[in-house]
């Protein structure tokens, strides 16, 4: 009898100790920390085209480094602090870019100056950005200063002829035309505000962004349709590239579609339209292209899809774009991103 005793009071402190260890790790997983830093690798390119052909011409390259932040606390560099939140406990996600640009014409066999054509042209700048979210009324506010050059200092031209070099493509051979050197200042700003949501499976999002400076003057409106199994857009940046936590448990992964058409009215855009010098002579040779017009109501699609796993992510998204100068041709260009989260 004592030893049955000693039996049950021992299955009683294996059951009471399985309990807590159940308690235990339900509590860790509804109080596991939430990422508060992610880094992105971001390449567009005409390139890659899930529809039509291969191409080397217009938007035909951008890379981009970029560092996302969340902070509790008010931002100490006093331009975050003068960029506009969403509500009080809104959702803070900053961020720092450095980004490349290049644009080139159809033609890159000549080295004769193109008038009709897209320009030679790249632009290298940092972004310090915000991305504000108010979670329970679903909208989001987000604030971009943009500062860099035009110009030779790009190193527009020494990055495609280094990848043309590695892929042993033909070597461009106009970039003596490409636009001359210029400042770009850009301060941008958008807002978005969900429509219709259905769970984690479905969402309508409208949005529009203003761009305004030096770099372009754009008024963009756009919906954004979010289908798979995903994070709540207006939990924020962060959650949307990883694992995320639903009912006190957490989810490992996501994927999901994205569709989102746009309406661009342009007025200014320095990689379309200026001046080019001709560096090859050391002399201010320029020749303004008078030959070019910028479409003022461009339209784009945008469609692709997420999939995240834990810290990491991958995405390919494809645009599909009118002539972004009047007269030419319309273009198309692949991205892919690769995210990782901490």
């Amino acid at each position: 009898m004592y030893a049955a005793g000693r039996r049950e009071t021992a299955i009683r402190i294996v059951l009471i100790d399985l309990i807590l260890m159940v308690s235990m790790i339900n509590h860790s997983v509804a109080q596991e920390k939430e990422p508060a830093h992610l880094f992105r690798i971001y390449e567009d390119n005409d390139g890659i085209s899930l529809i039509g052909s291969l191409t080397d011409n217009a938007y035909t390259n951008g890379t981009s480094f970029e560092y996302f932040y969340s902070k509790l606390k008010s931002s100490r560099f006093f331009v975050g602090r003068w960029m506009p939140k969403a509500g009080k406990n809104a959702i803070n996600v900053f961020n720092w870019k450095l980004t490349q640009l290049m644009v080139t014409p159809d033609n890159t066999d000549t080295t004769t100056f193109q008038p009709n054509d897209y320009p030679y042209a790249g632009a290298l700048f940092a972004t310090h950005g915000l991305v504000s979210y108010n979670v329970s009324k679903k909208y989001s506010f987000s604030t971009e200063i943009i500062f860099g050059i035009r110009g030779p200092a790009s190193l527009a031209e020494q990055t495609q002829k280094l990848i043309h070099r590695i892929l042993d493509n033909p070597e461009p051979r106009g970039w003596k035309n490409q636009l001359k050197t210029s400042p770009l200042i850009n301060i941008n700003f958008g807002v978005e505000k969900q429509l219709v949501a259905a769970g984690q499976y479905f969402e309508l999002i409208s949005g529009a962004k203003l761009y305004a400076g030096s770099f372009k003057d754009v008024f963009s409106i756009y919906p954004l349709v979010r289908i798979g199994k995903m994070s709540p857009y207006f939990d924020g940046l962060l959650k949307q590239f990883g694992s995320y936590g639903k009912n006190n448990r957490k989810v490992a992964t996501q994927f999901y579609l994205i569709v989102s058409p746009a309406m661009n009215w342009t007025l200014h855009d320095a990689l379309l339209y200026g001046e080019t010098a001709n560096s090859s002579r050391g002399q201010s040779d320029q020749v303004e292209t008078r030959g070019r017009k910028i479409r003022n109501l461009v339209m784009e699609l945008q469609y692709g899809a997420v999939f995240a796993y834990g810290r990491f992510s991958i995405s390919f998204l494809q645009t599909h774009s009118t002539e972004y100068n009047t007269g030419l041709y319309r273009h198309s260009y692949a991205n892919i991103s690769a995210t990782i989260r901490w």
